[in-house]
């Protein structure tokens, strides 16, 4: 179930960009951009999500999911939508819009399974300890050295 739940999630957040971008600079049909945005989505769960942000963690997911959206966006949209405008452009720009919001999109994902999380997590910084010296203040042990070295009489 939490899988439809991410998929959903995550098709609405694509179906927005698709149906937004190429949707204003390239007029294609409702039914292809529809279709873009489904396959866009499952490819970018399975290779993105399933497999590196699991293995590689939040950052790298992130910069492949952008490369990942840019190829389907380019290549589903050289396929299915006839001719007009600058797709490359456009599935940049649609790319970009969403490997911003892939972060969230993972962020959630990592919430919500345990097991996508590094077997060996990096102590917090509360658990560290710190050392501190006897003086504490170096003026009042600088006075006390000088004042103990007191100079000879004779010199």
């Amino acid at each position: 179930m939490d899988h439809v739940k991410i998929l959903g999630i995550k098709f609405i957040a694509i179906s927005i960009t698709v149906l937004s971008l190429f949707g204003i600079f390239n007029e294609a049909g409702f039914g292809n951009l529809i279709l873009i945005s489904l396959l866009t989505t499952i490819i970018s769960y399975l290779l993105g999500d399933m497999l590196i942000l699991r293995k590689f963690g939040n950052m790298a997911a992130s910069v492949a999911d952008f490369g990942l959206a840019f190829a389907s966006y380019w290549v589903l949209g050289s396929l299915l939508i006839a001719g007009s405008g600058p797709i490359v452009v456009t599935s940049l720009i649609a790319a970009f819009f969403t490997a911003c919001v892939e972060p969230f999109i993972h962020g959630y994902i990592l919430n919500q399974f345990s097991d996508f999380r590094k077997k060996e997590e990096h102590p917090s910084m509360n658990q560290l300890q710190t050392e501190f010296a006897e003086e504490m203040d170096v003026e009042e042990h600088r006075l006390k050295r000088d004042h103990q070295r007191k100079p000879d009489p004779d010199s």
